[in-house]
């Protein structure tokens, strides 16, 4: 696998950054996944724009210009030849200081890699059991808005969920609210109604979830911001996730009680699915 580095396409065993790098001491980055469709990043400018409202939340300087880091992405496509997987982008702050100033760290760094991601198509991975993670999430955290590079929270959390033989970890606030998912944003519907948490829950702003909003409209289907506590979940008349790796998901249980299915989810995931054949069509493309 070649691998961009700081502007270099190197093999992977060559790729390694520093110990003193400040996204490995301190979770001090960003990064982005996002899926590679028949060559094209789908959504790139949605993803690079979240990227660049996160430096500027960061203060990092991201060190190549927007077209630059599309010719680098096609580029990377292009050499790889991988048309469908996943594209992460990391961006760290670099090297600087010892501790936590961010003093001398004028130098980021940015790599993007690509990996294998199953068929959209395929049903699989299209139905995970939940569980409700024991963790909590700050309710009204900005940083919780952008996807930096310290996931400790999901990361204990979907651990916790494996050990259940879930799927996915449902992730609760400090308002014993429903915020998010590990990976992923959440969803459910009422009387032909789509809800999501609101940003200001603890979710993250994803790429996705703001899609699964556009679809609300082109299907003729209001998809309102709301706050539910999870014990609420399974009174829905169906549950559902939103991730740039997966696309839909439908929830089939949350604790072990099930959950109610919805057609209307079968409806999200066919008009994603042509969303992307649609915009891979007028996107940019490395071939």
């Amino acid at each position: 696998m070649i691998v961009f580095l700081n502007g270099e396409f190197v093999p992977e065993e060559r790729a390694v950054v520093s110990v003193f790098d400040r996204s490995f001491l301190y979770g001090d980055g960003l990064f982005e996944t996002m899926r590679i469709c028949e060559g094209v990043p789908f959504r790139w400018a949605q993803h690079l724009a979240r990227l660049q409202r996160g430096a500027e939340f960061l203060k990092i300087q991201i060190p190549f210009s927007p077209m630059e880091l599309q010719e680098h992405a096609s580029s990377l496509i292009r050499q790889n030849a991988m048309r469908n997987g996943i594209l992460r982008l990391t961006l760290s702050r670099g090297i600087g200081q010892r501790g936590y100033t961010t003093r001398g760290a004028d130098s980021p760094t940015l790599v993007m890699t690509l990996h294998p991601a199953p068929n959209l198509s395929s049903a699989s991975w299209q139905r995970w059991k939940l569980i409700t993670s024991s963790l909590r999430v700050a309710a009204r955290d900005p940083i919780a808005n952008f996807k930096t590079c310290n996931k400790l929270a999901p990361i204990l959390a979907r651990a916790e969920a494996e050990a259940a033989g879930a799927d996915e970890a449902l992730l609760v606030n400090t308002d014993g609210l429903v915020a998010e998912g590990a990976s992923s944003n959440v969803f459910w519907i009422q009387a032909g109604v789509v809800f999501t948490p609101p940003l200001a829950a603890g979710a993250l702003a994803g790429v996705t979830r703001a899609l699964v909003i556009e679809l609300g409209e082109s299907l003729g289907v209001s998809v309102r911001e709301q706050t539910i506590p999870p014990v609420e979940l399974p009174d829905a008349d169906g549950v559902f996730l939103s991730l740039s790796s997966l696309a839909i998901v439908e929830a089939i249980s949350l604790d072990g009680q099930p959950l109610r299915s919805s057609p209307l989810v079968q409806q999200f995931q066919a008009t994603y699915r042509s969303v992307i054949e649609r915009e891979i069509k007028t996107a940019f493309d490395p071939a």
